[in-house]
């Protein structure tokens, strides 16, 4: 079963991150958030898609849903 500290790893293996957060408990659904300079200049579903590609067969086979909040490192800041 997946848990949140290996898709935490899988995104950050693949994808310069300042900050990667995932909560989830039961080795299905996941929520995350994730701050990347890579974000920069992109909107929210092309940021979506980085984060997927990062993830890439594990979204078919391991994870069944994934809800994600990307920022870029300005945008955290501001928050």
């Amino acid at each position: 079963m997946v848990t949140s500290e290996n898709i935490k790893q899988y995104i950050e293996t693949s994808l310069p991150c300042k900050l990667v957060q995932v909560e989830g408990e039961d080795g299905h659904h996941f929520n995350a958030i994730i701050v990347s300079a890579e974000f920069n200049g992109k909107n929210m579903v092309q940021q979506h898609q980085l984060v997927y590609k990062a993830l890439g067969d594990k979204m078919k086979q391991e994870i069944h849903a994934l809800s994600m909040k990307t920022y870029t490192p300005q945008q955290w800041a501001d928050q």
